[in-house]
């Protein structure tokens, strides 16, 4: 998986995350990917619902040591 750009957006509380997620998805291309590391757990459930709306892909999902990583491929 090539990876585009990262967002690390640790240590913010909704709805930053996603605040983030979507400013750093409108400087990629389409079909590139973005990786966001949270650690707000609200975020399991938000940025796949926000990415789902915007019509991008989660290609992976992992958790590592209180850190959530999202790889969102842009539509």
């Amino acid at each position: 998986m090539n990876i585009t750009k990262t967002l690390d957006a640790k240590g913010l509380a909704c709805p930053m995350p996603i605040v983030k997620t979507k400013k750093a998805m409108d400087t990629i291309h389409s079909n590139e990917v973005l990786e966001v590391m949270v650690t707000d757990k609200g975020a399991l459930s938000d940025i796949p619902a926000w990415a789902k709306s915007g019509g991008h892909s989660i290609i992976d999902q992992k958790e590592e040591d209180g850190v959530i990583y999202f790889y969102i491929q842009k539509n």
